[in-house]
């Protein structure tokens, strides 16, 4: 399923394709050159240099350059060996992971199991990211380099959730900061210890930081992985909002890299012999929540079902998005398990009418909508479409936008009746949407952390539970699949499409080789002429 989604990917691409299994290294001498430095600008830097703090994929991204992962995903989605070097399944409940020897945390400590253990709690109590290891009991070091992964049951998706582990330092991150608090503290948009300062293994050090507006990294001299091809000696990563100047960033020569790249300036880049565009389709779908804890009309199926319905999918996507998305009725897209291509996207301006009538909302009501206006491609003049769509069913919208660093605290505040949300799978699975998406909100468990819209099922919540123990594959996609039946029918959220990922670089920066559809690039493994 998955390489038949990465090969989608690269049939959609509309520039130089990114090679299926493509080496990380370029060439021999090009690995051997003077060491280099990377001028990267993106829409917005990290909230937090916590790994633990925000399960955003502006999180994840830092976390390659700083941390590293037991295991990551190779562009043909097949799986490497990282900090752990192999693995092996003792039961059908213990996962075995056997560490590299002699790796160095930047504080210069030595990995050990007790790291990952460590790591591994940590994780159990983020807010963030409990839900993702709620299918585990626990973590033990078998040895000082060896450590099992337990679950609670069979689990399908183990390997899939050791590429989330990022061993942290636990010593560094042990005992209090000047403040007296604890450093191991996860504060959400909050000043911590571990949100300032940062000991992984990762083949960057952050040197400094400036929120906003500017963040340094050194390459780190002790790196455990001395077969990267890697040439970047230090990275300048400036947050540029603005589409328009971030790209007159790179066609100027300011910076040498940038992401993501306006649908708009696509041909701009192509025809300048300074640069490069590579696109994709991604694995991220964008959608919108109906908060039915402060909207009582977003109770009533039907109120959803019309505003599903009042929404042109097909429009966005050609007229915002310039092509760069594709409709969706769903969350799951093609080549995950839980696609149903029966789900078409709705659209049917009529028949919203009618079921706002029919709800007894023929004269409509006023509602708050909240959106960022630099995570997303084109975020806010989505969420500006969109509202003037609900105003043809008598939807009065007020809308506010506003940079992502402050939309995510809004967010967990739950702020608007109406918020905009992208997802991609942590998990490269279905059942990852439905346990953050779509599952009756949850603290102790973490199950409906971005659940905004308060939408609760109990057959959807068992369901989705159901699958996390199944090992056969064909009985799962089918489990899977209803689920996303019931979602469609109860219209649960409001889907738009599944947004394309794309990146433009100097043509001396060899960016498609790191590059991945999961939009995680792989910055140590770099090479520049």
């Amino acid at each position: 399923m998955l390489r038949r989604l990465l090969l989608l990917a690269l049939a959609l691409a509309v520039s130089a394709p990114l090679a299926v299994g493509a080496p990380l290294a370029v060439g021999a001498p090009l690995a051997a050159a003077e060491a280099k430095t990377l001028r990267m600008a993106y829409d917005a830097d990290p909230t937090s240099l916590d790994p633990h703090e925000q399960l955003a994929s502006a999180t994840l991204q830092l976390s390659h350059l700083t941390f590293d992962p037991l295991l990551r995903f190779r562009q043909d989605f097949s799986l490497e060996p990282r900090l752990a070097k192999s693995w092996e399944k003792i039961d059908e409940r213990t996962t075995r992971f056997h560490l590299r020897e002699g790796v160095r945390f930047h504080s210069g400590r030595t990995l050990s199991a007790q790291d990952v253990v460590w790591t591994f709690n940590r994780l159990k109590q983020s807010p963030d990211f409990k839900a993702l290891f709620e299918p585990f009991s626990e973590a033990k070091a078998v040895d000082d380099l060896t450590v099992d992964l337990v679950t609670k049951g069979p689990y399908p998706l183990v390997l899939n959730l050791a590429t989330y582990i990022f061993p942290m330092d636990r010593e560094f991150y042990t005992g209090t900061d000047e403040r007296g608090r604890p450093k191991d503290e996860i504060v959400k948009h909050g000043a911590s210890f571990a949100s300032n300062h940062v000991s992984g293994t990762g083949p960057f050090i952050v040197t400094g930081r400036e929120q906003g507006v500017k963040l340094e990294f050194k390459r780190f001299a002790d790196y455990w992985d001395k077969a990267s091809p890697g040439n970047v000696d230090h990275i300048t990563f400036t947050p540029i909002k603005e589409p328009a100047t971030r790209v007159a960033a790179l066609l100027a020569g300011d910076v040498d890299f940038i992401s993501p790249v306006p649908p708009t300036d696509f041909d701009r880049i192509k025809n300048d012999p300074c640069c490069q565009l590579i696109t994709m389709l991604s694995t991220r779908i964008l959608t919108f929540e109906l908060n039915q804890a402060r909207v009582a009309a977003f109770k009533d199926p039907r109120v959803r079902l019309a505003i599903n319905y009042a929404i042109n999918r097909q429009g966005i996507v050609d007229k915002i998005m310039r092509g760069f998305g594709t409709p969706a009725g769903e969350l799951s897209l093609p080549g995950y398990a839980g696609y149903d291509p029966a789900l078409q996207p709705r659209f049917d301006l009529d028949k919203a009418k009618a079921l706002m009538a029919e709800a007894g909302y023929a004269g409509g009501f006023s509602v708050t909508m909240m959106a960022p206006n630099n995570r997303y491609i084109e975020d806010q003049r989505i969420a500006q479409a969109v509202a003037a769509m609900l105003a043809k069913i008598n939807i009065k919208v007020d809308l506010e936008t506003m940079p992502k660093a402050q939309y995510w605290q809004r967010f967990d505040e739950r702020a608007a009746d109406i918020m905009m949300i992208g997802w991609q799978s942590d998990t490269q699975d279905s059942a990852n949407f439905y346990e953050f998406l779509a599952m009756t909100p949850d603290a102790k468990t973490g199950y409906g952390q971005y659940n905004a819209g308060n939408y609760s099922n109990p057959e959807v919540d068992r369901l989705t539970l159901e699958t996390q123990s199944m090992t056969d594959p064909k009985a799962r996609a089918e489990v899977l699949r209803k689920i996303e039946r019931i979602l469609y029918d109860d219209a649960a959220l409001v889907p738009l499409h599944w947004q394309h990922l794309s990146w433009a670089a100097a043509k001396t920066v060899h960016i498609a080789p790191v590059l991945n559809i999961i939009e995680f690039p792989y910055l140590g493994d770099l090479v520049m002429e």
